[in-house]
């Protein structure tokens, strides 16, 4: 597996990801991965390495910036990062679009077959991505926040899977139904995968904070991960 990092630009804006792939002589599906709220850390590389031993192209990308990052336990530090950018949805649109250019770029990626996935506030991402009427052919919402921004959407164009955890006290069941009736009213082909007894972030094996909401579950984790297998095999 070839890893290497990668610099890019939103403007004046210097980011930094995360890409990993099998070498290959043939173009592949490129797999944008947006981080949780502590930036484009361990997490998010080792997701765009699944990503490559599916045969795909992994891009983990950077919403912080070159540099930036958040921390465990920190929440104090990792809302200063997200909050600006979960606030404006117009900068956030801006900064993932930015990773898609980037990402469709490298000489190795079949620009035609693109998805992102996200985790938590990746998920969020992920979708304004999906919102924003950007080219791609789905994009995956990990325990992700499913809430829209106050800008208007453009044609949803992607395919769209949320996966969520029943119990995830920052997505309650009344956001759940009003993002299916936003698909619906957009006329988007969606998923919503629901897992019982099951909080945020579980997916992370770190994530053991249940005052907070935060549990790792290792059997929701592989489920989702069938599903993420499942639906970028269907998409591409």
């Amino acid at each position: 597996m070839i890893t290497r990092y990668l610099d890019y630009h939103d403007g004046l804006t210097a980011l930094e990801a995360y890409v990993a792939y099998e070498e290959t002589n043939m173009q592949k599906p490129l797999v944008l991965v947006a981080h949780d709220w502590s930036g484009r850390r361990e997490f998010a590389c080792n997701a765009a390495e699944k990503i490559a031993s599916m045969g795909y192209i992994g891009f983990a990308l950077d919403m912080y910036g070159k540099g930036v990052f958040g921390a465990d336990g920190d929440t104090v530090l990792n809302s200063s990062l997200m909050n600006p950018l979960a606030e404006d949805r117009a900068a956030l649109r801006r900064r993932v679009r930015a990773a898609l250019v980037a990402g469709r770029n490298i000489p190795q990626v079949d620009a035609t077959k693109v998805a992102a996935i996200g985790y938590c506030f990746g998920g969020m991402c992920v979708l304004e991505l999906a919102r924003s009427g950007a080219e791609v052919l789905g994009v995956v919402s990990i325990h992700g926040i499913l809430a829209p921004g106050n800008i208007i959407n453009e044609t949803i164009t992607a395919k769209v899977l949320c996966l969520h955890g029943h119990e995830d006290p920052m997505v309650p069941p009344e956001q759940v139904l009003a993002f299916e009736a936003e698909m619906d009213e957009a006329e988007v082909d969606w998923q919503v995968h629901t897992y019982g007894q099951t909080m945020h972030a579980f997916t992370n094996p770190a994530a053991n904070n249940p005052d907070f909401g935060v549990v790792y579950s290792e059997v929701a984790e592989k489920r989702s991960y069938q599903s993420l297998v499942n639906f970028l095999d269907e998409i591409f």
